[in-house]
C-alpha cells in the first residue's frame, strides 16, 4: 500500500469516526494505531506504549492539574462570586460598567482556570441574571459572556496551549506568556466596544440606580474589595514568582492551587463537598487531555513517518505557487471553517501533523503560530452552526434568551477578535516580546 493511499485512508476514517459521536481521542487513537501497523507492520504494535513514554516523561505536563484544581477551587468554594461583588461596585456607576466588569472578571476566571467553560459557567450562573435584572440588552450581553468566556483558551495558564505546546514540542511557559498581551488585547477591544455601544445607545447598559449604590456602605465596599482581592494575589504571587525566577512553571502552579486551598480555608468554604467536586472534576479534564495528547502523539508520529508534511509543502509552494504568508491564511481560514463543526482539540490533532511541521518550513515562530492557532480557536468557537461557545450558551441561558439572541449577540465580538487576529499576525511582536524578554534573563 502507497504512503499516499495511507495518508488518504487516515484521515477519511478519522473523519467517520469523528461524524459517527466517537471519542475524539479514541478516534484519532484507534486510526493511529491501526494505520502504524499498516506503515511499520508487526513494529507498529510499540506505537502507543512509545506515545505515552514520552508523555509521562513530559514534565510540565503537572501544570495541567494543578491549575484546573486551582480554577474549580475557587469555582466551588464561591470565591469567583466575591470577585464579581467587588466589580459590581466598582463599574456600577458606568454606563455598560457591569458588562465592561464581566469582562475583567472572565480575564481573572481565565487567568485561574485556563478553561473557558469555566468562564462560561461562571458568567452564566453569576453575572448573566445580574445583568438581564438590571436592565442590560439581552443579546449584547449574552455576546459580552460568550466573547469573555473564550479568553479562557488564550490567557495563561491556558490548557489549550499546553495541548499545543506538547504536539509542537514547544515550550509551555513561552506559550503562556505568549498568550498573555493578546489576551490583554483581546480583552481591552471587547471593553472598548461595550463602551462605545453603551456610550451611542445608553439603554443598552444602563448605569446602577442611585438609591443602590447609596444602600451600600464604606464597609460595604471595603468587605466586597478585600473578599474580591483575594484570588488576584493568588494569581499576582503564583506568576510573579515564576516570571522573576524564583520558582519553575510547576512550582508555580502548585503555588497557585495551593494558594486557592488556603483561600477557601481562610473564608470557611474548604468543606469536603467543595473538596470533592473540585477532585473530580480536576481528574476527569486533566485524563481527557492526557487521553487527547496522547493520541495526538501517536498519529504525529505516524504521520511524520509517511513524510506528507514535505509533500504538503512541495504542492502549495511549487505547484501552486503561493507565498508563506499565503499559505499561513489559508491554514488558519481552514481552521475557521472547521471551528464550525468542532472544538479546538479536535482541530489541532487532525491537522497538528500537517500544520505544525509546515509552519516551521515555512520560517514562522511556532510560538507566535500557537498564538495565532489560539486566537482562531476563539473565533471558531463563536461561530456558528455549531460554534461549541454557543451551545454551551444555550444549555445554560435563561429562557428568555433564545436561540436567535444567541446568535446574533456573537456578530460584533466575532469582528472584534478578528481585528485581534490581524493585529497579532501583523506585529507578532505583540505575542513574543514578553517571552524574549523573561527567557532572554
Amino acid at each position: 500500500m502507497s504512503y499516499e493511499l495511507i495518508a488518504i485512508l487516515m484521515f477519511s476514517t478519522m473523519m467517520v469516526l469523528l461524524i459517527t459521536g466517537q471519542r475524539v481521542y479514541g478516534a484519532i487513537g484507534f486510526v493511529a494505531v491501526i494505520f502504524s501497523l499498516l506503515l511499520w507492520g508487526t513494529g507498529g504494535s510499540e506505537m502507543a506504549f512509545s506515545a505515552s513514554i514520552k508523555l509521562m516523561k513530559w514534565y510540565p505536563l503537572l501544570t495541567l492539574p494543578m491549575f484546573i484544581f486551582m480554577g474549580y477551587m475557587l469555582s466551588e468554594s464561591g470565591i469567583a462570586d466575591d470577585l464579581y461583588k467587588m466589580f459590581h461596585v466598582m463599574m456600577g456607576p458606568v454606563n455598560g460598567g457591569l458588562a465592561i466588569g464581566t469582562i475583567l472578571l472572565m480575564v481573572i476566571i481565565s487567568a485561574m482556570n485556563g478553561l473557558s467553560v469555566a468562564g462560561m459557567a461562571i458568567g452564566a450562573s453569576i453575572a448573566l441574571p445580574e445583568l438581564l435584572r438590571r436592565g442590560y440588552n439581552k443579546v449584547m450581553v449574552t455576546g459580552v459572556i460568550q466573547a469573555g468566556s473564550s479568553l479562557g483558551i488564550l490567557v495563561p495558564p491556558s490548557v489549550v496551549l499546553v495541548l499545543y505546546g506538547m504536539i509542537a514540542r514547544q515550550p509551555v511557559g513561552q506559550l503562556w506568556l505568549a498568550g498573555a498581551l493578546p489576551g490583554l488585547l483581546m480583552a481591552a477591544l471587547f471593553i472598548l466596544y461595550i463602551a462605545v455601544r453603551c456610550w451611542i445607545t445608553p439603554e443598552y447598559g444602563p448605569a446602577l440606580e442611585r438609591e443602590a449604590r447609596e444602600k451600600l456602605t464604606a464597609q460595604d465596599r471595603l468587605r466586597f474589595a478585600v473578599a474580591g482581592i483575594i484570588p488576584l494575589l493568588i494569581f499576582a504571587a503564583m506568576m510573579g514568582l515564576f516570571v522573576t525566577g524564583k520558582t519553575s512553571l510547576v512550582e508555580s502552579s502548585a503555588v497557585g492551587a495551593l494558594g486557592a486551598m488556603l483561600a477557601a480555608l481562610v473564608r470557611g468554604r474548604l468543606t469536603f463537598k467543595v473538596l470533592h467536586e473540585t477532585t473530580q472534576k480536576t481528574l476527569g479534564i486533566s485524563c481527557m487531555f492526557m487521553w487527547i495528547i496522547l493520541a495526538a502523539l501517536a498519529f504525529g508520529a505516524v504521520f511524520d513517518g509517511l513524510g506528507a508534511v514535505k509533500a504538503i509543502e512541495a504542492f502549495f509552494v511549487d505547484r501552486l505557487e503561493l507565498s508563506p504568508w499565503e499559505i499561513l491564511i489559508l491554514m488558519q481560514l481552514s481552521y475557521l471553517i472547521m471551528g464550525m463543526f468542532l472544538d479546538d482539540t479536535a482541530m489541532l490533532v487532525i491537522v497538528a501533523p500537517l500544520y505544525i511541521p509546515l509552519v516551521r518550513a515555512l520560517g514562522f515562530d511556532l510560538v507566535w503560530y500557537g498564538v495565532l492557532y489560539t486566537i482562531t480557536c476563539q473565533i471558531a468557537y463563536m461561530t456558528p452552526p455549531f460554534g461549541y461557545n454557543l451551545f454551551l450558551m444555550r444549555a445554560m441561558a435563561p429562557p428568555q434568551v433564545s436561540l436567535m439572541d444567541i446568535y446574533r449577540s456573537v456578530v460584533p465580538f466575532v469582528a472584534v477578535m478578528i481585528l485581534a487576529l490581524v493585529i497579532v499576525t501583523i506585529f507578532p511582536q505583540i505575542a513574543l516580546w514578553l517571552p524574549q524578554l523573561v527567557y532572554s534573563r
